[in-house]
């Protein structure tokens, strides 16, 4: 039996250059399933590539059909001029998971998310967390834009399509800047000094669930490991919980141990494992 991919709706191309289209999982002509096949921004040759979503029905289950399919929407991503291709892979989805790692992918980072219960936490005693100034913001964006690139270029995606992104996330996230509606941010201050920087807002989780989520995180290097960083993420459950949110999520790269660990010590668990995988 020959399992193959059939489109089921037209290329659809957006103005930023990204592109998606679905297609059939078909073994012999016969449907048995579906994938969702797009690219990220500034697509052409050395795109990024995305698997979507990849289903197969319960009835052809366990047969392959679903690492054919992988494997022929690689084809497909390579045709798009794709040197890379990433998917979310929900956390509690085991199968999927060892499937990806048989293919080959890596994982980079995951989505967390923790549900919020009762009154909002108190804010922290010993540290003040202040809205941030104009001055500061104006800073801040070109620090957290560089940071932002190298983040990614570290984690595999070339240096240029980094700065890309990080580009292209701010226009989107922050197209007002300070003034940016949903969006909030915060300087931490200890003793009149500042000691770092909370960007909380909202966002759609790769499930398509819209949560409240901490886009930005960061203490001063050389004051890390005294608590600041745990202040800044209660502080921003207080945001949450003000604006009648009852789940706040974030993401956060595999590599990043101390943070993970902060994290899970603060009840987030993780929710999607975020996989790559270069298209050679």
């Amino acid at each position: 039996m020959t399992t193959t991919l059939r489109p089921a709706g037209p290329l659809q191309q957006n103005p930023d250059g990204a592109r998606s289209r679905t297609y059939d999982v078909c073994v012999n002509s016969r449907r048995v399933g579906a994938v969702e096949l797009g690219t990220l921004p500034g697509s052409g040759r050395g795109a990024a590539g995305v698997i979507r979503s990849l289903d197969i029905d319960e009835p052809d289950r366990r047969r392959g059909r679903g690492t054919v399919a992988a494997l022929a929407a690689e084809e497909v991503l390579r045709g798009w001029g794709c040197d890379e291709v990433t998917a979310a892979v929900p956390a509690d989805a085991a199968v999927a998971l060892r499937m990806a790692t048989a293919l080959g992918y890596t994982e980079r980072g995951r989505t967390m998310a923790k549900d919020l219960t009762g009154p909002p936490p108190e804010p922290p005693g010993h540290i003040e967390v202040r809205p941030m100034t104009e001055a500061e913001f104006a800073r801040w964006v070109v620090r957290s834009g560089e940071k932002f690139a190298r983040s990614w270029a570290r984690h595999g995606v070339p240096e240029e399509r980094a700065g890309a992104k990080a580009e292209a996330s701010r226009r989107r996230l922050l197209p007002d800047g300070l003034a940016t509606e949903g969006a909030a941010l915060h300087v931490a201050v200890r003793d009149g000094v500042p000691v770092g920087h909370l960007w909380t807002g909202r966002a759609e989780s790769p499930c398509g669930e819209e949560l409240a989520f901490v886009y930005d995180i960061e203490v001063v290097d050389a004051l890390r490991g005294r608590g600041h960083g745990r202040a800044l993420m209660l502080f921003a459950e207080r945001i949450a919980l003000r604006a009648g949110d009852r789940r706040i999520g974030l993401h956060v790269f595999a590599d990043n141990t101390p943070a993970l660990r902060l994290y899970g010590s603060l009840g987030y668990r993780a929710t999607h494992i975020h996989c790559f995988k270069p298209l050679l």
